[in-house]
């Protein structure tokens, strides 16, 4: 069957058409909120084009491949490149004659559906790449090759093994778990604090001589405060082809960027400065209140470190508020769970495993260096602080940053943003491990 190019030239036209229609459709989608809204129709639309496209592409791939092997039949056989290599006595490769009727780079360049499909657009940037052919598939067949044959030891051959990557441990516990989170649309939390609450509930009689029993007042004060959203992020460059090759390599940068986030998320929980672009922590917000660990000096016997905390979750308890967990520093829950009594046995009691969650006084405990050592903090996470999730972290890759895309470098963002809303500040204790009662 001859080869028929007023057919190919046909379908290449059909394809830009197709093309075109597809990048009108798509000039019509909005953004609303993160989310793109997109006409039912005209969806049904790009659909059914999308795969017309695949059909007509699939149809000129298969018309193209004709014709290359039309035109290799044509040519004349080309010297072996290893009879070259074996008639030349002088050990470097004679001249290899490229077949004729090959394009150049260029012009194979400016004839591409990629190329075409951007300048119907009228738009200065591709939709897709275009790839460069290889020898047996036409368009660009001229390869590097060597002025002399290759040198060196057989040893130099062979299979490489690559043993994958060790990546580091993340920390199992957080202080994110201990918090049931809420989404939010909004930039900014405004909602009230209570400041001070004088509880005169008491009982009433029917009368006071010949006047009914008047009710006494409770009073409360509430402070208006604003908790703003902040955002959390931070990058990696990488080389686009490492990322294309090594897709073991994606992945963990993606996974270590996020662990990064949250490692600076539980800091910022914390202690957070409430300045510039930080959270207001929970440690720096007014009102909570304060135990220290000397306190405990004129009693009996001498309070341990784990008497501290039990001490500071009654002032919670006290406060009408049940703590939900407890924040320790890994060498301060060290020392908790390595008491022993007298007989040097270790009191399990205090510290006690149920699953993979641990607990002390039956409260969960977290222990993180996302907290300074000597200090812990018991409180009641949900009921006296929340937080807001605007944008859950989340992994972007681009090439737009300074030179990157001459470069073929690219940038990967790992970004969340987050509110922190410390409502009953008086839930919290912070505790001071500040000097062994002695």
């Amino acid at each position: 069957m001859a080869f028929d190019e007023s057919r190919l030239t046909e379908l290449q036209g059909a394809l830009r058409e197709k093309m075109t229609a597809n990048n009108e459709i798509a000039d019509s989608f909005r953004s609303e909120d993160g989310a793109i809204i997109i006409d039912s129709e005209r969806k049904a639309a790009f659909d059914t084009n999308m795969g017309e496209i695949k059909e007509i592409k699939s149809l000129i791939d298969s018309m193209e491949d004709m014709q290359r092997v039309s035109d290799w039949g044509s040519e004349a056989p080309i010297e072996s490149l290893a009879a070259v290599a074996s008639a030349d006595q002088a050990g470097v490769l004679a001249q290899v004659t490229v077949p004729t009727g090959v394009k150049s780079l260029g012009e194979a360049f400016i004839g591409s559906d990629e190329f075409k499909a951007m300048m119907s657009r009228g738009s200065g940037t591709m939709d897709s790449p275009y790839n460069v052919k290889n020898l047996y598939e036409g368009d660009y067949s001229v390869k590097d090759m060597y002025s002399a044959l290759p040198s060196g030891t057989p040893a130099a051959f062979g299979t490489v093994q690559r043993d994958p990557i060790v990546t580091q441990q993340h920390r199992r516990t957080r202080v994110r778990d201990l918090f049931p989170t809420r989404r939010t649309n909004a930039a900014v939390i405004e909602y009230f604090r209570m400041s001070g609450f004088t509880n005169n509930a008491s009982v009433v009689p029917e009368r006071v001589s010949s006047a009914f029993g008047a009710k006494p007042q409770t009073t409360m004060a509430f402070t208006g405060v604003q908790a703003p959203v902040r955002t959390i992020a931070h990058w990696e460059a990488a080389h686009r082809n490492v990322l294309a090759d090594e897709p073991q390599l994606r992945s963990i940068i993606d996974n270590e960027l996020l662990y990064g986030l949250r490692l600076h998320e539980d800091y910022q929980i914390l202690s957070g400065a409430g300045t510039s672009e930080d959270l207001t922590g929970i440690l720096n917000t007014s009102g909570i209140q304060t135990y220290s660990w000397s306190a405990g000096a004129t009693l009996p016997v001498k309070d341990t470190k784990a008497d501290a905390v039990r001490r500071a979750a009654t002032l919670s308890f006290l406060a009408y508020y049940e703590p939900s967990g407890i924040i320790l520093h890994p060498n301060d829950w060290e020392d908790i769970e390595l008491v022993k009594d007298s007989n040097g046995q270790y009191l399990m009691a205090v510290s006690i495993v149920q699953g993979a969650e641990a607990r002390m006084w039956r409260i969960p405990v977290v222990d993180t260096p996302a907290i300074t050592e000597g200090t812990a903090l018991i409180g009641s996470f949900g009921q006296g602080a929340q937080l807001y999730d605007r944008e859950e972290a989340t992994i972007r890759v681009s090439e737009q940053h300074s030179d990157f895309f001459v470069r073929n470098a690219i940038v990967v963002l790992a970004e969340q943003r987050l509110a922190l809303a410390v409502k009953r500040p008086e839930s919290f204790v912070k505790v001071t491990f500040d000097a062994a009662p002695s």
